[in-house]
């Protein structure tokens, strides 16, 4: 059960640091997970912080440093040593040990790496901050169990002993030739039903789910949520089997990549949080905020070249904020079903078959709308033309809107740029002016001004 983290137990915590209480506070954090223990030195003072850290065995504060708040981790690693960091350093599994590493200053990443004891575990996380942040390669850990082909069941079970004494979790067996090249994977179940003599080669499955060192992060995550994957093995190009990929990495780029989709949807251009200065959420925000006001001189510009019809139907004025919104509202669901939908991979097909389909489908929704509205304006204007020029308008809008809404993101994804961009201010702004260029083009046509 999750720990409730009160404005009583943060005081008590307190209480006991300020008396010295040490063995009061290990025996609390004893019986408190990694993650609540993350929870309480990110609501404690800077110094209380750093007590707890140098109070707690290595192996606690390691698990502890990972699920901190980065900007937290980096002030704590200010005031450790570089031997302090690597003591902490050697309790990680090496995909988290290179995330860490990778935050610090390149002079002190150098002198913390020159710090670990196990120079094997130092080779692998220098290895591993090689690779980008975003590949297979930078999301893997070294630890594993492989086991040779040749061996026979007895050899293999004594190696797997051995070799799981460094991996925190097995979640696959993975069989290899002589050469370290991946040739599949072993079931617990075909080894304990299997003779001791038995040949691995004889027992092994040779199908087995795999990804390259260099695949994209997001690609990863496909394939492992299509497939139902706990873990999945890494291997270069030559198909050796270097490292694993882990659910809980996975989750991780998930919500990294959800986080960043919805600040661009919202018009937020960098990977900002609340808690970040004053200019830096300026500048994420202002971008967008700049095109939202060229988008709004442009509309500003249209109507101005309207001014006659205005005069003559001063009542389509009153209409145009319904059309403006109902352009945004449809430009920006039919962006967000495209961008879910390429996220992930759903989208299959040619742009074409896709327009084709939403043209339709906002042609249906505009009509009902429309007939709604239609309706209405005739009661409450007793006019035929100035009604059906309303509707037609509103359905005209509507399906440009989701051909936009449609198109954008599609466009932007084959050109390699993140297609969330486009469900957000820049899908709103830009069928705001064609929504009302649209508008005031068919009334003028129908009403004949």
């Amino acid at each position: 059960m999750a720990l409730e983290i009160t404005k009583e137990l943060i005081e008590n915590v307190e209480d006991l640091i300020l008396n010295k209480k040490d063995v009061a506070l290990n025996d609390f954090f004893a019986e408190t997970h990694h993650a609540d223990i993350a929870e309480v030195l990110e609501e404690l003072s800077f110094d209380d912080a750093i007590y707890i850290i140098r109070l707690l065995d290595s192996e606690t504060t390691a698990d502890v440093l990972m699920d901190v708040d980065e900007d937290v981790r980096e002030k704590i690693f200010e005031r450790l040593s570089s031997k302090e960091i690597a003591e902490e350093i050697e309790e990680l599994d090496t995909d988290d040990a290179a995330d860490v590493i990778a935050e610090l200053p390149e002079e002190r990443k150098q002198e913390v790496i020159q710090k670990i004891e196990d120079k094997e575990h130092a080779k692998e996380i220098v290895e591993l901050l090689r690779y980008d942040e975003d590949t297979a390669g930078g999301l893997m850990a070294k630890e594993l169990v492989k086991v040779n082909e040749n061996w026979n069941v007895l050899t293999c079970v004594k190696e797997m002993r051995l070799q799981a004494e460094e991996v925190t979790r097995v979640h696959s067996i993975y069989v290899v030739d002589s050469d370290g090249k991946l040739k599949g994977r072993l079931s617990l179940k075909d080894l304990l039903m299997a003779s001791t003599r038995s040949k691995i080669a004889d027992v092994y499955i040779p199908k087995v789910d795999f990804v390259n060192v260099h695949d994209k992060a997001e690609d990863i995550a496909n394939v492992m949520m299509k497939y139902d994957l706990e873990a999945i093995p890494v291997v270069d190009e030559l198909g050796v089997l270097v490292g694993r990929i882990t659910i809980d990495d996975i989750v991780d780029v998930i919500k990294e990549e959800a986080d960043k989709d919805y600040q661009l949807a919202a018009g937020i251009t960098q990977d900002v949080e609340a808690g970040d200065s004053i200019i830096q959420l300026t500048k994420a925000r202002l971008p967008w905020l700049f095109l939202g006001l060229i988008g709004g001189i442009g509309a500003f510009l249209i109507m101005g070249e309207f001014e006659h019809t205005f005069k003559k139907h001063a009542f389509l004025f009153f209409f145009t904020p319904l059309i403006a919104a109902m352009a945004g509202n449809v430009g920006v669901q039919s962006s967000a079903i495209i961008v879910q939908g390429l996220a992930n991979d759903d989208v299959k097909g040619s742009i074409k078959n896709r327009l084709v389909k939403e043209m339709l489908l906002a042609l249906l929704n505009g009509v009902v709308l429309a007939i709604f509205l239609f309706l209405f304006v005739l009661a409450y204007e007793r006019d035929f033309m100035k009604a059906l020029a309303i509707s037609v308008s509103l359905i005209v809008v509507i399906v440009v809107a989701g051909l936009i809404g449609t198109f954008i993101p599609l466009f932007l994804d084959k050109r390699g740029i993140d297609p969330a961009i486009a469900t957000g201010p820049f899908i709103t702004t830009s069928n705001d002016i064609f929504g009302i260029l649209i508008y005031f083009l068919i009334a003028q046509l129908i009403l004949g001004v």
